[in-house]
Formats: structure tokens, C-alpha cells, sequence
């Protein structure tokens, strides 16, 4: 049985889509999809222009259904899909609408099976239903808690006669398996509308799918609990602050040493203006790896300096954050430790022991407990909390990728304001 690739077309303007859309369909992608958020930003008229640019391709709208499933298809069927998406926990009664209305109109139906809290069963009755595809969809937001959609297509694919597409964070590396689970159709998105060269992406993952053996790639790579750190080295501050919806910086905390880049989960430390007995007490107890985050509640005299650095890299930490003031400035630069602080001064204090290690502090503002995730660059701190670390992580590698993708359009001889239609998207008011 064939395999095709359909290429998930998820933006929200036209002009990206159909241009990334050609680059694709020069290198093999067979069907087009258009993705929810492009049919909701652009309406149908974006499948029709996708029709006249590709007529010999597949067009397949995810329209997502739960209600209407008659006039949602009739529409989308008229506007040139090929493939309706109608969502599998619509009721039977949709789904039938769905059917008759896609016979009618010479268009077939593939029912996505997200969210559905019994897929398999849920896929037998639709069999019956006469419905033509079955997607296993795992959504980009549950791919970011490392949700995966192997296990349920395996148990789909030998209880069903349906072609099955499958969609969710696929990669080269991983749509080989999918492939040997039993999917005909391999849904791709970030994969390739995110790479660097759009036709190398393509190509790679039809030899992947070809061959049935992994292709290597970096792109929309996702992390469990165990990467954290490796996923982590690889964004920027502000790639985690847009993960976190412009939460989790820390304010007037600064580098100290710039060039650097420092990851690792917080031990916490609260000391007095001055005290450097906690901070220095934390070293001897803080595991290689973690980042200490001292709360001096912005005092000016210091509690770090050249000493302290040299304890503390020499034991393995990964950096040091205080929310108070470090000094040895000239041997903190030649020893390129991490070390991010929010004042500068020549005087320290007494080491007089007031204050505690691993308790819940605020630096920078920001509220760190111990376990947290500390990162910091050339742009400042964040703070991620530990229950949504690997959440935030994936999201920023995604921010990540999607800025690279941007860099190239505009490279390519576009703007920032030309690739992302700012104006268009500006918030109406009034």
C-alpha cells in the first residue's frame, strides 16, 4: 500500500503557506493540507488558492468539525477538498451528515481522532459509520507534555480495515516506525514548514519514509524529564520568556561574565546584605549541576566574589544568581564562570551564618523554589518552575525553530513586518 506525505500547512497567512507549499511540492509532498488556523485566518478562499496553485495534488481540509457535519463539508468540498477533517467526537450524527454530504460532492472524509477517550473503540464504530480515513492526532499542545501516538495506532491499525493517517510531532527519525505500525498517510508539519531549507526537509522525509529507516534531524525534537538540560542548553531567555507568555524573567538581575550560557535546576539561598556565610556554606552542599540562586533582597554589599567562583566551579555547578551584590570582577571575567548579579561593589561583609539554604525565596522578583530551573545568557535570567519544565522546554525549542524559519524568509528578501503581516494582525480596538 502507498504511503503519502501530507504536508500540515499551520500558519496564519496566506502568502507563507502557498510559498512554503510550492518549495514542498517541488521536492514530493503529495497531499496539502490546510491547517485549522489557516482556515480560520483566512477562510475557505485559502483552499480554493491552493486548488488553482496545486490542482494535481490532494487537498485536505482540517476543518476540524463537530457540528454541521453537512453544510461544513458541502462548503469545504465546493472550495476544491479533496479530504474533509470532521473531529471524532462529534456525534454519529454529524459524522453521517459528514459522509453523505462528502458522497454528494465527490469529496471522502478522514475523522481525527483526537482527545477521543476511547480511540479504538471509537474507531470501529466510525468504520461502520463510512467514514474513509482515520487520523491518530496527537495536538501540538499535548506533544509538549511528550504525549506520542504510536501505541494507539498500533492497536487502530489491527482492528481496522481504514487507511489510517497519523499526525503529531512526526520526524524523519520517527516516521519510519509509524509507517511499520501500519499508517498510509504520515502527516507532517513543524518538520518541515520549520526548516532552514524547505526542499531538503521535504526530501529527507520522503527517503525516510521510503526506506522505512530513520533519517537524523534536530527539528521538532522533543524532550522528556531526562533532557532537560540538553533541551535547555539550546534556547535563549527570551525563547523561554515567549514560551512562558512573557512570564519568568528576572528584573535587574545582569551577567556579569557575558558569553556565557547557564542551565540548571536551582538551590536556593537566603542571606543577609552582606552575609556570605549561606552562599558559600551552599557550595559544599549543592550537587555538580545545579545553579545556586541567592535572595540578598538587592543588598549592595558583597556576598560573592573570585574565591567563592573558584569553589564553586571547581565543584561543578553550572552557575550562580544573586539578587545582591558580587565583587572581583576583573577574576570573575578570566575564570568565565556563570555569574549573574544585580550589583557591582569592591566591599564584602562577615560570613555571620543568618539565613537558610533550600527554602522558597524571590530573586529578581521572581518567586524560585529549589528544583526550579534556572537559566541565563547575555539577556538576563529565567526562571521556569519544575512541574512545567519539560512543557516549557519543548515550547521554547518550538519558539526556537519557528524564529530560524522566519530568519530565512527574511533572508530570502522579505521583512519581519512583511513575513508576519504585523499591521494585519494588529489588535482591533474600538
Amino acid at each position: 500500500m502507498k504511503v503519502y506525505l501530507q504536508l500540515a500547512l499551520d500558519f496564519v497567512n496566506a502568502d507563507r503557506a502557498l510559498k512554503i507549499a510550492r518549495e514542498a511540492v517541488e521536492a514530493g509532498v503529495d497531499w496539502l493540507e490546510a491547517g485549522t488556523p489557516l482556515i480560520k485566518s483566512e477562510g475557505l478562499d485559502i483552499i480554493r488558492q491552493l486548488k488553482d496553485a496545486f490542482p494535481g495534488h490532494v487537498i485536505v481540509a482540517d476543518m476540524k468539525t463537530m457540528d454541521t457535519g453537512s453544510l461544513e463539508t458541502e462548503i469545504a468540498a465546493k472550495a476544491g477538498a479533496d479530504i474533509i477533517c470532521v473531529l471524532g467526537a462529534a456525534d454519529d450524527s454529524t459524522i453521517k451528515e459528514s459522509v453523505k454530504a462528502a458522497r454528494k460532492y465527490g469529496a471522502k472524509i478522514m475523522v481525527d481522532l483526537i482527545n477521543v477517550p476511547n480511540p479504538l473503540t471509537r474507531a470501529r464504530a466510525l468504520e461502520k459509520l463510512g467514514v474513509d480515513y482515520l487520523c491518530i492526532h496527537v495536538g501540538i499542545d499535548q506533544q509538549m507534555h511528550g504525549k506520542k501516538p504510536q501505541d494507539v495506532l498500533m492497536k487502530i491499525a489491527a482492528s481496522t480495515r481504514l487507511p489510517l493517517a497519523v499526525a503529531g510531532g512526526i520526524t524523519s527519525e520517527t516516521a519510519p516506525q509509524l509507517i511499520k505500525a501500519g499508517a498510509s498517510v504520515i502527516i507532517v508539519g513543524g518538520s518541515i514548514t520549520k526548516a532552514k531549507d524547505i526542499r531538503v526537509a521535504t526530501r529527507q522525509m520522503k527517503q525516510a519514509m521510503t526506506s522505512k529507516k530513520a533519517v537524523p534531524t534536530q527539528i521538532q525534537k522533543k524532550y522528556d524529564a531526562t533532557g532537560l538540560r540538553e533541551a535547555f542548553s539550546q534556547v535563549s531567555t527570551p525563547n523561554l520568556s515567549d514560551a512562558m507568555h512573557r512570564h519568568g524573567a528576572m528584573h535587574e538581575i545582569r551577567p556579569i561574565v557575558p558569553g556565557v550560557h547557564m542551565a540548571g535546576p536551582a538551590l536556593t539561598v537566603e542571606t543577609l546584605n552582606g552575609d556570605w556565610a549561606k552562599p558559600i556554606e551552599a557550595i559544599d552542599k549543592a550537587e555538580a549541576g545545579l545553579v545556586l540562586v541567592v535572595s540578598v533582597h538587592g543588598g549592595r554589599v558583597a556576598v560573592w566574589g573570585e574565591l567563592a567562583t573558584w569553589s564553586a566551579k571547581r565543584k561543578g555547578l553550572a552557575g550562580v544568581v544573586i539578587d545582591g551584590a558580587v565583587r572581583d570582577i576583573d577574576d570573575l571575567l578570566q575564570l568565565k564562570f556563570p555569574v549573574f548579579a544585580r550589583h557591582r561593589a569592591p566591599d564584602a561583609g562577615e560570613p555571620k551564618g543568618f539565613g537558610e539554604i533550600g527554602g522558597e525565596i524571590t530573586c529578581g522578583g521572581q518567586l524560585v523554589r529549589t528544583g526550579d530551573w534556572i537559566v541565563g545568557d547575555d539577556s538576563g535570567v529565567v526562571v521556569v518552575p519544575q512541574e512545567e519544565a519539560q512543557e516549557i522546554a519543548n515550547r521554547a525549542l518550538d519558539v526556537k525553530e519557528q524564529e530560524n524559519r522566519v530568519r530565512e524568509e527574511i533572508k530570502a528578501g522579505g521583512s519581519l513586518g512583511s513575513v508576519l503581516k504585523v499591521k494585519k494582525w494588529e489588535k482591533k480596538i474600538g
